[in-house]
């Protein structure tokens, strides 16, 4: 209810202010299960990826949004939740894996979940080496991966500001990528990896970012995140 309600009112604010521009809506199913996997320049994304569908849109949100304390702490538990986010921690490893039960269960009930499998914002603009969480949604659930490109999101909020800015926006959705060949296979790190690889390559054709083969670390560019 929380959702819809956020497409009546703050989406058609977001399209007042900035007018982005969207192509490639229709490669979006209008029905059964979908991963969207798109790039990450900001926390503004999400209202951007929400203009591409009218569907329901469950991404996941860090652990501690969740588990805070107090008033505020619960008042953004609830919020999170009637949201329909999925909880992830992000310390990496058995637990950010943990999050796939709970994403899997959203594509098992035929709907929409995205992800952006940089696992966190972008530094310097540039599209980093994906993780292999979307890989392995894609193959347990068989679900199609549509790849999104967003365009010009960093400037509207850029990293280590508070107050969102005017800026042009560009939404490019591209075809649905099919993975079901590999069906079976997992557990197969290198199939995981080709899998990730694949989406990854079709955000970039989508975005025209410069490409940088290792993991973005958060908030610190030029250094590497392995986990």
């Amino acid at each position: 209810m929380l959702y819809r309600t956020l497409q009546w009112t703050a989406a058609p604010a977001v399209k007042l202010i900035y007018r982005p521009w969207i192509d490639g809506k229709e490669n979006i199913p209008e029905t059964g299960p979908v991963i969207l996997a798109s790039n990450h320049l900001s926390v503004a994304d999400h209202y951007f990826l929400g203009l591409t569908t009218k569907r329901h849109i469950a991404t996941m949100a860090k652990i501690e949004y969740f588990t805070g304390a107090g008033l505020k702490g619960k008042i953004i538990s609830s919020t999170v939740k009637a949201l329909g986010q999925v909880a992830v921690d992000r310390s990496g490893g058995r637990k950010s894996a943990s999050a796939l039960e709970p994403s899997l269960e959203v594509l098992e009930e035929g709907r929409v979940f995205a992800i952006f499998p940089e696992g966190t914002r972008s530094p310097d603009g540039r599209l980093y080496r994906g993780k292999p969480g979307v890989a392995r949604l894609a193959l347990a659930s068989g679900a199609p991966v549509v790849p999104v490109g967003l365009i010009g999101t960093e400037k509207v909020l850029p990293i280590g500001e508070s107050r969102p800015r005017v800026a042009p926006v560009g939404v490019r959705v591209g075809k649905p990528l099919d993975f079901t060949r590999y069906k079976g296979m997992e557990n197969d790190r290198v199939v995981i990896r080709a899998v990730t690889d694949e989406v990854m390559d079709a955000i970039r054709r989508l975005t025209g970012q410069e490409y940088v083969d290792k993991y973005a670390k958060r908030n610190s560019p030029g250094k590497e995140n392995d986990d």
